[in-house]
């Protein structure tokens, strides 16, 4: 039973919103960084994202964090709410304006085996140690977990209509946010109601709800440890969640494509050669990376593709076969039946391990594997590099198409998880709309 309540949020003003919201911390490079942090010295990545060596960087946070408290930069919510926003986005590459619904709100943080909360991707151990210990400083939940559910009766879509006063800005990548808050007993139980015996999806996130549930279950043990009454209803057992309508057509998810890079062996021609018995190979250029794009598109309307891209410009469709025997292959076979036609699990089963021979354990470590969410970006760091020749030269990029929303459900719903970074639910939702304090001697209320 997924447990529903509203939050008690820290939050800044907001009019304050458009400086001091940032993209969640794992999409920031250096450069993106400083550009946030320049905007205000309130900027949420001064916390998300702390500058400083070792450990010294989460204490900083911590400071800060108290010090912005103290001053009134952040104000704790009086009232619980449930904060509706939604995001107005034109998609990467061109298209018309989407817009994507929902709220933000509390959700007991469950174990997996509960399958209440459902993870979809497989998630890796460094930024959840990393994420660990800036909860262990601050004791705060920086950034939200994107929750997927499905309002089957539409009390939920009702609920969250004429909410009240709306606050909208435009940021500088040219989305249009608002947000509204509800804090009506009604509208909020409804909510609450409808999502009980729904399960919930983990769109993104992973590594902040996994980080949760080990906070709380840290906290509790320490508590235990020194005689202090249990507090099951504390703060501290709850995630920070944005959730979703996962029906609801402005849900969109994009690719995320792959580059290889500084394999003791690669072959072309071995790589072609390894994969014809899964794929028909149709030979192409990527001079035109749109229109490689739009051709994959196509594969991949009519089975699953991936494009495989090489330094000089050559490239390859990949497209399975339509009688590929996937079942009875040594590799895919062994992933559940749910997964096995599906883009990800084709191309990290049935190309990069067998073939290219990069072990799950390889593919976890991402040794020889970096992630682009922008085909010309992939594109053009794969010539740049290609034309190395140095230790890290690449080897080979692989386009992706858009994993959808309903193959992310059924593997959910089957206990499966896909491999890392299989989705890219566009646009990410920023951190620093609101905040959540993981006390545990303030008592969280359902709706």
């Amino acid at each position: 039973m997924a447990e529903i309540a509203p939050l008690h949020a820290l939050r800044f003003d907001d009019v304050e919103l458009p400086a001091v919201v940032a993209p969640p911390y794992d999409v920031l490079g250096p450069a993106e960084r400083a550009a946030f942090a320049a905007r205000s010295p309130h900027n949420v990545v001064h916390l998300d994202l702390p500058e400083g060596d070792g450990d010294a960087k989460y204490a900083k946070a911590a400071e800060l964090l108290a010090l912005w408290r103290k001053q009134g930069v952040l104000r704790r919510d009086p009232r619980g709410t449930i904060v509706r926003y939604e995001q107005t986005f034109s998609p990467p590459g061109g298209g018309a304006p989407i817009t994507r619904r929902g709220f933000f709100a509390l959700v007991r943080a469950e174990p997996y085996e509960a399958r209440v909360v459902l993870p979809h991707e497989r998630t890796l151990s460094g930024p959840k140690e990393d994420r660990y210990k800036l909860f262990r400083a601050t004791a705060t939940a920086l950034s939200p977990v994107f929750l997927l559910y499905r309002d089957k009766s539409g009390a939920i879509a009702s609920a969250l209509t004429d909410t009240g006063p709306t606050f909208r800005w435009t940021s500088d990548d040219g989305i249009d946010h608002a947000i509204a808050r509800i804090s009506e007993g009604a509208e909020i139980h409804t909510i609450a109601e409808a999502l009980r015996d729904e399960p919930l999806l983990i769109a993104d996130g992973h590594h902040r709800y996994e980080t949760t549930l080990r906070y709380g279950a840290a906290i509790d043990a320490e508590r235990a440890e020194q005689g202090l009454p249990a507090a099951p209803n504390g703060a501290h057992k709850f995630v920070l969640a944005f959730l979703a309508d996962a029906d609801d057509p402005g849900l969109v998810v994009f690719p995320t494509h792959r580059l290889v890079s500084a394999l003791p062996s690669f072959d072309r021609a071995a790589l072609l050669a390894g994969v014809a018995p899964l794929f028909d190979v149709t030979t192409t250029r990527a001079d035109d990376v749109p229109a490689l794009v739009a051709a994959l598109a196509a594969a991949g309307r009519v089975r699953p593709a991936v494009a495989a891209v090489f330094p000089d410009g050559a490239a390859a469709i990949l497209t399975l076969r339509e009688h590929a025997d996937v079942d009875g292959h040594p590799v895919l076979g062994s992933r559940a039946e749910v997964l096995r036609r599906t883009d990800c699990v084709l191309l990290h089963a049935g190309i990069l391990e067998p073939v290219l021979g990069l072990t799950a354990e390889a593919q976890a470590k991402q040794t020889n594997l970096a992630y682009f969410k922008v085909a010309q970006d992939a594109v053009r760091e794969l010539f740049t590099r290609g034309a190395s020749g140095g230790a890290d030269a690449a080897q080979v990029l692989f386009l992706m198409n858009g994993t959808p929303v309903s193959d992310v459900r059924r593997s959910c719903e089957a206990g499966e998880v896909m491999p890392q970074k299989s989705t890219f639910f566009y646009p990410k939702v920023p951190t620093g709309v609101v905040l959540h304090a993981l006390d545990p001697n303030d008592e969280v209320r359902r709706g």
